[in-house]
């Protein structure tokens, strides 16, 4: 006798957590049931976000660029994995190296982008670069993985937290890496690593 297989639920995630949407809706995607977020979400997103920010932001540069590279290293060890969810081993060596080049990057924006100005008076004049505060990402369609990470990661070195909104057509890549960024198993806390990171599956207005 032929059996329905069991499709995976994936959820939102949301303060640190994987809650359910707030509408209770979902939509079949690669093969899974997938959140669809609604603007309560959004809201709740934001609310996260805006609390974890501080934290984040205060953490010196070379912190943040620790823990993009430790989340590097969670995808390298899950490679086979995250393959099967996009393009190929290509697209994953490509995330990769990406969020590597990133944290290499994390305590040296402020050496290429900051400034002393010269002024006509009896003071000092700096540039300093600073987070913008809560960013929000509208992930592409495709690349899946690559997608996610070529926006994601640019932000977070910055210090600033992010509301990320996933691919509608292929959101798994996406959704596991809010897995890996929640799951640091050494050092790091999963709440320190995840602090920078409200992740919605895709917002879709409730009646639309």
């Amino acid at each position: 006798m032929s059996r329905l297989p069991v499709r995976k639920t994936y959820k939102l995630y949301i303060g640190g957590e994987f809650p359910r949407s707030e509408s209770g809706r979902t939509y079949e995607a690669q093969g899974a049931n997938v959140a669809r977020g609604s603007r309560k979400d959004v809201r709740d997103a934001v609310r996260a976000a805006r609390g974890a920010f501080p934290k984040w932001a205060a953490m010196t540069a070379y912190n943040r660029g620790q823990v993009v590279y430790r989340i590097a290293e969670m995808l390298e060890a899950r490679r086979t994995e995250f393959a099967e969810l996009c393009s190929g081993p290509q697209e994953v060596e490509r995330s990769i190296d990406r969020l590597v080049w990133y944290a290499g990057w994390a305590d040296k924006i402020a050496q290429v982008l900051g400034s002393s100005n010269p002024v006509a008076g009896p003071y000092f004049n700096f540039t300093v670069p600073e987070p913008t505060g809560v960013v929000g990402i509208l992930a592409p369609e495709e690349p899946a993985l690559a997608g996610i990470v070529s926006r994601l990661a640019p932000a977070i070195v910055g210090g600033n937290a992010v509301v990320a909104v996933t691919s509608e057509s292929s959101p798994l890549a996406a959704d596991n890496v809010k897995r890996v960024v929640r799951g640091a198993p050494d050092e790091q806390s999963p709440w320190e690593v995840a602090s920078f990171l409200e992740l919605k599956t895709v917002w879709h207005p409730i009646g639309v």
